[in-house]
């Protein structure tokens, strides 16, 4: 069961400035790399996953988007939601 972590971000955004860090540390403490994407550079991404807003945070289970948040999430929250598909 491959899980894929995605979160996308546009530049100057103050959300994904925050959410960055907080994405280090579940890297860190889950040992799972969380992939950064502008969402601007990736037009095809915002019409095939519906991006609203950034920052967005995908996981992704054998392809199917498993878990979606918008805004920036807790450390916590991140994790737990993660934590299922690992």
């Amino acid at each position: 069961m491959p899980v894929r972590i995605l979160c996308y971000y546009q530049e100057g955004c103050m959300g994904c400035m925050e959410q960055e860090p907080i994405n280090r540390q579940v890297e860190n403490e889950l040992g799972v790399t969380i992939e950064e994407k502008d969402a601007l550079e990736h037009p095809d991404d915002i019409a095939a996953y519906g991006l609203k807003v950034t920052p967005t945070i995908l996981v992704i289970v054998d392809g199917a988007v498993r878990e979606r948040f918008e805004g920036v999430m807790h450390r916590e929250t991140l994790e737990n939601a993660i934590k299922k598909y690992l």
